[in-house]
């Protein structure tokens, strides 16, 4: 990506994007956890997909989108490039506002949901 490219999300806006999931489920690193966790039920691929969610949920620095990755997330375009501008600006030392880990910047029933979609559904209607 080049200097003051891209858009500027928090880990909150990024785990409750189902697109986000449905994609990042079947990528080519996490399509055999996806198909055995549906295919046969296998608990350790589950758990698999729980740490895939608890890597990305954790994240406590804000995350550079490029401009075709943002069509996953249903976001301000505008706010989000005017965070990178700032993020850019500040040699990446900017951070957004309720940046920082999602579970402590969302309400809890929001993050559950999130949680549940990602580890239990993302990337099923792909398989088929």
């Amino acid at each position: 990506m080049e200097y003051s490219d891209g858009h500027v999300l928090t880990s909150s806006q990024i785990v409750v994007s189902k697109k986000f999931w449905d994609k990042l489920m079947v990528e080519p690193e996490t399509l055999a956890y996806t198909k055995a966790h549906f295919e046969s039920q296998d608990k350790t691929a589950t758990k698999m997909r729980h740490l895939i969610f608890e890597k990305h949920s954790k994240r406590e620095k804000p995350w550079i989108i490029c401009d075709t990755c943002l069509e996953l997330f249903d976001v301000d375009k505008e706010q989000t490039k005017q965070h990178a501008s700032e993020w850019w600006s500040s040699e990446g030392s900017f951070t957004p506002p309720s940046c920082g880990k999602a579970d402590e910047n969302m309400e809890d029933d929001q993050f559950k949901e999130a949680k549940s979609y990602a580890v239990m559904e993302a990337g099923q209607r792909l398989l088929r």
